[in-house]
Order: structure tokens, then C-alpha cells, then sequence
């Protein structure tokens, strides 16, 4: 897959990682940094337009709908074959 521009850091931020890398920093300091770049990341987050969204949500309801049926349809199924080997499958009078 190939990978998109958004994907690759800039070099300013390739120079501060490796410039932190270098220097030992104290406990708040790194958990600043982890700030820093968690929201860096944020910035790169793409919403999805209304639109989008509608269509995501349908294929997700559509798709959880078909596995309902699929698990109801092999529970009752199985159900209905446990039942004729233990139970009542068969009368015998």
C-alpha cells in the first residue's frame, strides 16, 4: 500500500524526537513530549463528512443485522438437532 505524505513526519519533528532521544528528560517531560504528540496526531484526524458517516452507520447496522440472522438461524438449527438426538426428536408410541 502506498503511504500518503500525511503519513510521513516532518523533519522538524524527526529533529525534536531524535534531539529528545538524545537528552535524559525527567518524568514530566516525557509525559509533556507524550502531550505534545498525542496532540500532534490529533491534528492529523480527518472527520467524516455527514454523509460519510450516514454510510458507514448503515453498512455497520446492515452488516450486525445479517450476523443476527446467521447466529439465530444456526442456533435454532442446532437447537432443533439437539433436541431430535436427546430428546422428544422422534415419537416411539
Amino acid at each position: 500500500m502506498a503511504r500518503k505524505d500525511v503519513d510521513v513526519p516532518s523533519e522538524d519533528v524527526v529533529a525534536i524526537a531524535r534531539a529528545d532521544g538524545a537528552a535524559r528528560r525527567g518524568r514530566f517531560a516525557r509525559i509533556a513530549l507524550f502531550l505534545r504528540q498525542v496532540i500532534n496526531e490529533l491534528k492529523k484526524v480527518v472527520t467524516p463528512t455527514r454523509k460519510e458517516l450516514v454510510s458507514y452507520t448503515l453498512v455497520v447496522l446492515v452488516f450486525v443485522v445479517i450476523m443476527m440472522a446467521l447466529v439465530f438461524g444456526l442456533d435454532t438449527l442446532f437447537g432443533f438437532l439437539v433436541q431430535y438426538v436427546f430428546g422428544n426428536g422422534v415419537n416411539a408410541s
